[in-house]
């Protein structure tokens, strides 16, 4: 059994990884307000997701090409996409903020 701080390392070794790869992906930015949903389209099919901090966004497959981002907290968190193949196709950044800009 893997230890919580293995684990996390392991996380942060996976999304580094993932993020330089993705700079053939879509590196995006996406703003939510507290409790706000909005759906994302990927250009192409995925197969995991991995979630950088799971307490500020949650993610709901809707197929293998789209999903909805739900902000639950403030803060910032990376989403990254991955193909069949173990490629990251997109690293989506998502900004949860109650700023009134």
């Amino acid at each position: 059994m893997l230890s919580a701080r293995l684990r996390a390392s392991l996380l942060g070794m996976i999304l580094l990884l993932a993020t330089v790869a993705a700079v053939q992906g879509s590196d995006d930015t996406v703003y939510l307000a507290p409790g706000v949903g909005s759906l994302l389209r990927l250009d192409r099919p995925f197969e995991t997701v991995l979630i950088e901090h799971p307490h500020v966004v949650d993610v709901q497959r809707e197929n293998d090409r789209a999903v909805v981002l739900r902000a639950l907290a403030l803060g910032t968190s990376s989403v990254v996409f991955i193909d069949e193949h173990s490629i990251a196709i997109a690293n989506i950044r998502v900004v949860v903020s109650d700023a009134k800009t």
